[in-house]
């Protein structure tokens, strides 16, 4: 399921009059019984709830005041989550010759057309507290407190991301909570402000369009919404349309070293904040050590755990960068089966982490790893490799979105294609000077579409925790004859350079070593290509042209 849990509101939504028929009760019954959580959202008091209404158990949670209390029906509790009701503004309002007036825990409550004496009361008073209407009542509460709030109170105690939720409403102050579900319904007899902003708008009143949401519901899940309301924005193809991956897709992004594979990563954890989509990234190599919006777990030298990985994938509004960097490749496998089946029950019954990133999977999904086809389930996954022979054969057969990226990005299409045994999709023409990236749907057409290239917000440092402080191996270190020195790391390899005399750094110019080991070791082929232009540059003196290459590496790796 998508769509883990229905918040309705009470009163010209399930209930007409008052009160709810025994159809619409049967309807939110059969939701709950598919596993579904129900929440009911109401202005009214709770008091007032339980009397015109004897099934509130239907709920598991019940917010009421408009978002300042909150219920829990298996148990009988209710909490307070907002301030007190004033009765300093009770006492001014009756005095005013306000009436009727209502007084909640938190609520006061009255009736058009008394919105003036309610201001300018609160005025004379200098209280800080705001208004909302509900049709002709008007319903007096804290600042910041509404049915959004209220409901966020509600799914963090059962543990739902609020996009995936579906809610309906019909009136003014069901606003708020409905533009923070993942799909927002109108019923019928709505005002028009909630059908123009609503995903839905159904085509029965009250309580009978409630029951329409719920078959629609239970038949099409996250097919109730289009793409663009729980997917991820993919980038946009050069003819200018804009392209998105739905919720629960196994994409791959495949491009040799250099391509720009975790800029573009780094790029789209932007659009899911943006989208308020939350994200796990199982990081080898430490790419992600700096990544903005995110906890990481895991150092250089310190390697994560599962329990702590649990630990902060549970809370709620936090995305995760677990940095497998400290551990060696063996234990990098173990904490990814360790960790899968847990993300994977975390997602099915909060639909939190909406993403799961695996990057450099040919750490964590082997060539040679057992697993079995569909391991991955119901999740969201983007999944991170150089080419497809490092990955494990079920992975590739469950891609629904291939994107390659650098100089043989056509070249891997037109293999994952053969591998697939599908015919070879067609390509647009390439505009000159085009980065060459390449996106293909594979279950939807025959069409690759080019995107135009983008660049991340933040400033992304490619390998930042293993080639700037790890240990790349006494072979594969930079050997600095004339200090009788090697580098294992980009950090060694700077500090030593600086103590480098003239002769020493004009033979390592000369013979293009520095150039090489970029390319070679670091791996890093635009650095490697800098490089090398600065080593063939004759105008420079080997004291300028280490310096040049220093800033250029510091521009590239955080140090």
């Amino acid at each position: 399921m998508h769509f883990l849990a229905l918040a309705v509101d009470y009163d010209g939504t399930i209930a007409e009059n008052g009160s709810v028929p025994p159809q619409v009760c049967a309807a939110l019954g059969k939701l709950k019984k598919s596993g579904r959580k129900l929440v009911l959202i109401s202005g009214r008091e709770l008091q007032a709830l339980k009397h015109h209404f004897p099934h509130l158990d239907l709920f598991d949670r019940v917010v009421a005041e408009n978002g300042a209390i909150l219920y829990d029906p298996s148990t009988d509790t209710e909490e307070l989550i907002a301030d007190p009701a004033s009765t300093e503004l009770v006492g001014h309002l009756r005095d005013k010759g306000v009436t009727p007036l209502s007084i909640g825990r938190s609520v006061i409550a009255t009736w058009q057309p008394f919105e003036n004496a309610v201001v300018s009361s609160i005025r004379e008073l200098g209280l800080e507290l705001q208004i909302t209407f509900n049709k002709d009542a008007i319903m007096i509460l804290p600042t910041g407190v509404n049915k959004a709030s209220g409901l966020v109170a509600a799914l963090r105690e059962l543990g739902i991301c609020e996009l995936n939720v579906v809610g309906v409403g019909d009136a003014e102050n069901d606003h708020s909570f409905l533009s923070i579900c993942g799909c927002a319904a109108a019923v019928n007899n709505a005002i028009a402000s909630i059908k123009s902003s609503a995903d839905l708008c159904l085509t029965h009143d009250h309580g009978q369009g409630v029951c329409e949401l719920v078959d629609m519901l239970l038949e099409k899940d996250a097919a109730l919404v289009c793409v663009e309301r729980i997917g991820v924005q993919l980038g946009q193809s050069t003819h200018g349309r804009k392209l998105w991956l739905p919720a629960e897709s196994v994409m791959l992004v495949v491009g040799n070293s250099g391509a720009g594979k975790s800029s573009y990563i780094t790029w789209l954890t932007e659009r899911m904040v943006q989208a308020h989509q939350g994200f796990c990234i199982i990081d080898p190599e430490g790419d992600y050590l700096t990544l903005e919006d995110a906890v990481t777990i895991g150092g250089l030298t310190a390697p994560p755990t599962t329990e702590e990985s649990v630990h902060y994938l549970l809370q709620a509004q936090l995305n995760v960068v677990v940095n497998a960097l400290a551990l060696d490749p063996v234990a990098r496998v173990q904490l990814f089966g360790e960790l899968l089946p847990f993300i994977q029950n975390l997602r099915s019954a909060s639909g939190r982490p909406y993403w799961l990133i695996v990057d450099e999977a040919h750490y964590m999904l082997p060539h040679c790893a057992g697993w079995p086809p569909g391991f991955l389930g119901d999740i969201g996954a983007i999944i991170v490799a150089l080419d497809f022979d490092q990955v494990c054969p079920a992975l590739l057969e469950g891609v629904d979105v291939l994107v390659t990226l650098g100089s043989t990005a056509r070249e891997l299409v037109e293999q994952f294609a053969k591998r697939m045994q599908r015919p070879s999709p067609g390509f647009p023409e390439r505009s000159p000077g085009l980065e060459n990236a390449c996106l293909w749907n594979v279950h939807e057409g025959d069409e690759v579409f080019l995107l135009d290239q983008v660049q991340p917000h933040q400033k992304h440092h490619r390998h930042s925790g293993k080639y700037v402080a790890g240990d790349v191996g006494a072979w594969r270190s930079f050997h600095f004859p004339a200090l009788g020195q090697s580098a294992s790391n980009l950090t060694e390899f700077l500090s030593c350079s600086t103590r480098l005399e003239e002769p020493a750094l004009r033979e390592h110019i000369n013979v293009g070593d520095f150039s090489n080991w970029f390319r070679k070791v670091i791996r890093d082929d635009v650095l490697a290509n800098k490089t090398r232009l600065i080593e063939t540059d004759t105008s420079l003196a080997p004291g300028q042209a280490m310096e040049q290459i220093r800033r250029l590496v510091q521009s590239r790796y955080h140090l």
